[in-house]
């Protein structure tokens, strides 16, 4: 086993160098390969749930650590977290925050991490040991409300394997009901350049990117190859997958949404005249910015001076040891006045220590000084820009006196943006210093250019709005209302207010918004019509409660929550009081504990093991992370698939009656009061439609179906096989909406046309109409909270030649249906039946056959509707096969069961509403 000289032809080192090969090559054959890594996203009306799955092998022959690494975005709360390894399960809890923990999650919120952290974003980490030869997967979700920045929202998720993965994909789903104005995809962005790589082509979205989009859905998918994934980079470090958007935007007064209960009001205006800035650039120019950073910064500020208005006012002050101030005024802007100041910029040299107190308070007092002397603050902002890369080092070095003293001189007048340059910046002081004077706070990583970063940090205040802005709702009608106050807006942000409504009743929310901007004192008042509020289903296909934080909350209800812990958790950090800190931090924690977020007050803890069972991961919603397979899924068990917010310990299973037709196609009716079970069969051809429920003239509920054409299987009796290919659904009350459901997608038009892919969990609805898509398995369509019916999806993986794709009809509420229903099916909801005596003597009783063998047993005479009917005992599987019924069967096309005969049932088209029998005889579309 030795590398010895006389043996190795090619020389001692060469054989070395063979060996450590061999060792390599041995430790990344055993090293736990990555089967999966996939991300899905549900954005609904800018708050996003995402769920990230991995799944990981141990080849070796011994156990092995293994660490789950995601980078989320810092703006997130982390709200569930689920490790299985072998057959054991741990499920992650969010509790108070505790000084010790002794479980083997680590979750790192630090923004400073050097080995790991990208730009705006933070680090969950866990580890475990898995068996040898054994599986483990992470099951992680997370929340966030989208910021508008730059007029566009950006949801960003982080491809970063760390090797090539059999299985890679990001797949997001947008719903936005203003309507979706524009939509890009960026090409993947990677600030690290730890073997990071581009694809091909950087131009475009990232190869193996599909997008469809209508007028209010999108959904994205990146799925690419390892081929691909090795193009773009060979560790799996890929980068991130950004998707920009923004909505259309029609009342000034903002888009108002409600939902059981509680609202949320986006404040964007637009087309108004921009507000004077006066602004006062404070550079720090000590020894530590020598360099790159320095030229930078200057390169960035002779670009921002040029993009300066002519009714701003500016001044520019550098600081070491010394404050140095370009002019003891502001001055206006002008091409003489750009050039100086891009001279005085260019002689700044870098020297001495840093001075961030006296800096801030030069800057304030030449702001206050301006705006006392002319008499312009209603109608203007005043504003400091100030950049720094290091620590308070000489002056005042106390962190809470800076503070204090900055907060005293600006009085709430002046708001104080701040940018962070490297690893040495005393990050929290720049944040706080924000917080506290209503500005904002960005990090320039070391190796990134400061210089765009300062750029686009200035882009995205250069054009102010609006001044003093406040929002007003009658208190009798609102309640725990976020933020009211904001003292600037500028363009292409957005402000966002969320609430309770104190009557779910209410019909409109009176809005009142005042503000300043730079000609007048603007009012906004009007009625917001908020429409009928009626409990519904969430991103998970769930039912909503009626309770507050219990259970699965509503998407706006669970944006109010995010939204108030985050300010709740602003103003703690702000707060120097310190029984007032406790107060809000009680606060926080609580309203973290109740929505289930990962916060600076709350932990989570791993539970178990458990013993892991069958449908677990469905159970826990972790199939919608992963994409559910292309096989047959059922409607009774736990394929139901959620969406990406991991919320319930198991997903309820739908309830449904045996009234239904499915197959080839197969009819069975329950009569529930006489406990019997009718079934039939009906022999169309391919292209018939079929009336399957018919109630336009009562409830406003029409049904029909479309059959489609197959093969006979070998040595079967019949010559060909039908199914229904198309099922469409046309509901005319209180206002009409069309519905067409395949296999494959989900087409609603009541107005606004949505197409929803048949393969991506979602709930929609409005005006009394609520359709929940769950993938690849079935369809749920509710109306008005009366009527439900259930479209079973069936898929097949390789299908035979006489199988197709198809779907299932199943009535699951018919409540709001009339007395006057028709159809194959509907003219069966309202009836009883009962057996009658047959030819042969009494008809036996159904205990007694259902001793009988399989098949088809005695026969009988079904009583219903006036008709006498000659019926045969037989048995029926139902639900996807899962159920088998013992039913009466009426032969020969249901002759003598149905009213008319087969020909009366036939639509002339998928939306047709005639009915030639019954009392409906209206035919339109």
């Amino acid at each position: 086993d030795g590398c010895l000289l006389n043996v190795c032809p090619h020389g001692l080192s060469w054989c070395m160098h063979m060996e450590r090969e061999r060792q390599r090559e041995l430790s990344y054959k055993t090293k736990p390969l990555m089967t999966e890594f996939s991300v899905k996203s549900t954005i609904i009306s800018r708050y996003a749930f995402t769920t990230v799955s991995c799944r990981m092998l141990n080849r070796a022959s011994e156990d092995q650590d293994i660490e789950f690494q995601m980078q989320i975005p810092a703006a997130a709360f982390i709200t569930n977290f689920t490790m299985l390894i072998g057959d054991k399960v741990y499920q992650g809890e969010i509790t108070e925050r505790a000084k010790k923990s002794g479980d083997r999650v680590k979750e790192k919120r630090n923004k400073t991490t050097e080995e790991n952290g990208e730009k705006g974003t933070e680090i969950f980490r866990a580890s475990a040991v898995i068996p040898s030869k054994d599986k483990a997967a992470f099951f992680l979700s997370y929340e966030e409300l989208l910021q508008r920045r730059l007029g566009k929202y950006e949801h960003s998720i982080s491809v970063r394997p760390q090797q090539l993965s059999g299985r890679l994909s990001v797949d997001v789903n947008i719903l936005e009901s203003a309507g979706i104005a524009s939509l890009e995809v960026l090409p993947l962005h990677n600030s690290r350049q730890r073997g990071s790589g581009r694809g091909e082509d950087d131009s475009g979205p990232p190869p193996s990117t599909v997008i469809n989009q209508n007028e209010t859905f999108a959904n994205i998918i990146f799925k690419p190859s390892v081929v691909q994934q090795a193009k773009i980079a060979q560790n799996g470090v890929l980068g991130d997958f950004i998707i920009r958007y923004d909505v259309n935007r029609e009342q000034s007064i903002g888009d108002i949404q409600v939902l059981n209960g509680y609202f949320v009001h986006y404040f964007a205006p637009k087309d108004l005249p921009p507000l004077p800035k006066n602004v006062v650039f404070v550079l720090d120019s000590s020894a530590s910015m020598v360099g790159t950073k320095l030229r930078q910064t200057k390169d960035a500020l002779f670009t921002i001076l040029h993009d300066l208005r002519p009714q701003d006012r500016f001044s520019i002050i550098g600081f070491s040891n010394r404050i140095k101030v370009w002019k003891d005024h502001l001055i206006s802007v002008t091409p003489d006045s750009i050039r100086d100041g891009k001279v005085y910029i260019h002689h700044m040299s870098p020297t001495g220590g840093t001075d961030i107190n006296g800096a801030l308070q030069r800057a304030i007092r030449l702001l206050n000084k301006y705006v006392a002397h002319n008499d312009i603050g209603d109608r203007s902002v005043s504003l400091i820009i100030f950049l720094t890369d290091g620590k308070p080092t000489v002056g005042e070095t106390h962190t809470l006196k800076i503070l204090n003293n900055t907060r005293e001189a600006a009085r709430g007048q002046v708001c104080i943006f701040t940018i962070g340059i490297g690893n040495d910046v005393d990050f929290r002081l720049l944040e706080k210093l924000s917080l506290e004077n209503c500005g904002l706070t960005r990090r320039v990583h070391e190796e990134e250019d400061a210089g765009s970063q300062l750029i686009g940090f200035y882009d995205e205040i250069r054009t102010p709005l609006l001044s003093d802005i406040r929002i007003d709702y009658p208190p009798s009608s609102v309640v725990q209302a976020t933020k009211t106050l904001f003292p600037n807006y500028f363009n292409g942000s957005e402000i966002i207010i969320a609430g309770k409504l104190v009557d779910r009743k209410l019909d409109h929310l009176h809005v009142e918004v005042t503000a300043s901007n730079s000609k007048k004192f603007v009012i906004l008042k009007t009625d917001v019509p908020v429409g009928p509020q009626k409990a519904g289903k969430d991103v998970t296909g769930s039912s909503r409660p009626e309770g507050d934080g219990e259970g699965d909350p509503n998407h706006i209800e669970r944006l109010w929550s995010y939204l108030t812990t985050k300010q709740l958790l602003s103003s703690w950090l702000q707060s120097d009081d310190e029984p007032e800190k406790e107060r809000l931090r009680q606060r926080a924690q609580d309203l973290a504990l109740s929505y289930r977020f990962l916060t600076p007050f709350t932990s989570m803890k791993l539970r178990g093991p458990v013993p892991r069972k069958d449908g677990l991961e469905e159970a826990h919603g972790m199939s919608a992370a992963m994409g559910p397979e292309p096989v047959v899924q059922s409607v009774r068990g736990a394929g139901t698939q959620p969406g990406p917010l991991l919320e319930k310990p198991y997903q309820p299973r739908i309830k449904i009656s045996k009234t239904s037709v499915d197959g080839d196609p197969h009819f069975v009716v329950d009569f529930p009061l006489s406990k019997l079970t009718v079934c039939f069969n009906i022999d169309g051809q391919p292209g018939d439609i079929l009336r399957l429920v018919s109630d336009h003239m009562d409830s406003g509920v029409t049904v029909n179906g479309e059959l489609i054409g197959a093969p006979a299987p070998p040595n079967g009796h019949k010559k060909q096989r039908t199914y229904f290919r198309t099922i469409t659904i046309l509901v005319n009350k209180p206002e009409r909406s069309y519905l067409e459901i395949t296999p494959s997608r989900v087409i609603l038009d009541g107005g606004d046309r949505l197409v929803l892919p048949c393969n991506q969990s979602v709930v929609v609805g409005s005006r009394g109409l609520e359709v929940s898509v769950s993938a690849n398995a079935n369809v749920t369509v509710t109306i008005q909270g009366s009527i439900a019916f259930v479209i079973l999806i069936h898929l097949y993986k390789k299908p035979a030649p006489f199988q197709r794709h198809h779907l299932g009809f199943y009535i699951a509420n018919s409540e709001g249906l009339s007395s006057n229903c028709h159809g194959l099916l509907g003219q069966f909801l309202n009836q009883d039946a009962r057996l009658t005596e047959d030819p042969a003597g009494p008809s036996q009783s159904p205990t007694h056959l259902l001793l009988l063998q399989a098949g088809e047993g005695p026969e009988a005479v079904l009583k219903v509707k006036g008709h006498q009917v000659p019926v045969v005992w037989k048995q029926r599987k139902i639900y996807n096969g899962e159920e088998q019924i013992d039913c009466w069967f009426a032969r020969n096309n249901a002759a003598k069961l149905i009213d008319g005969e087969y020909k009366d049932y036939l639509a002339s088209h998928p939306f047709d509403t005639g009915m030639t029998l019954g009392r409906g005889t209206s035919r339109e579309l």
